[in-house]
């Protein structure tokens, strides 16, 4: 499986998720979760939030590959994604899923 996780950097009209802010939450929260790795990329995106209006942000993306849909993956995957909403004061964190074939050469 691939995680795609999609994390909004702003609060209202300012830049509120630091480069160092961010390293700090894969370092503490993501990294001990999936410590086989990951990787992550700067984008800009836009959004539809709760009152209509069309948000446009930079994001970071999170990609995650994992083997199963287990229960203990789904809970790390959950904790990331309410860790990043209270720690930032996010509305969302978009998750996309998807199923992948994995070579390793």
């Amino acid at each position: 499986m691939v995680e795609r996780l999609y994390f909004g950097r702003n609060i209202g009209d300012s830049l509120a998720v630091t480069d160092s802010a961010w390293d700090a939450f894969l370092a503490e929260v993501v990294t001990p979760r999936f410590p086989s790795g990951l990787t992550v990329w700067s984008a800009r995106g836009q959004w539809r939030d709760a009152a209509g209006r069309v948000e446009r942000e930079p994001s970071f993306v999170l990609e995650i590959v994992h083997g199963s849909r287990a229960p203990d993956v789904e809970a790390a995957l959950a904790g990331i994604v309410a860790e990043y909403k209270r720690r930032f004061r996010q509305e969302a964190v978009l998750r996309v899923v998807s199923p992948a074939q994995v070579a390793h050469d």
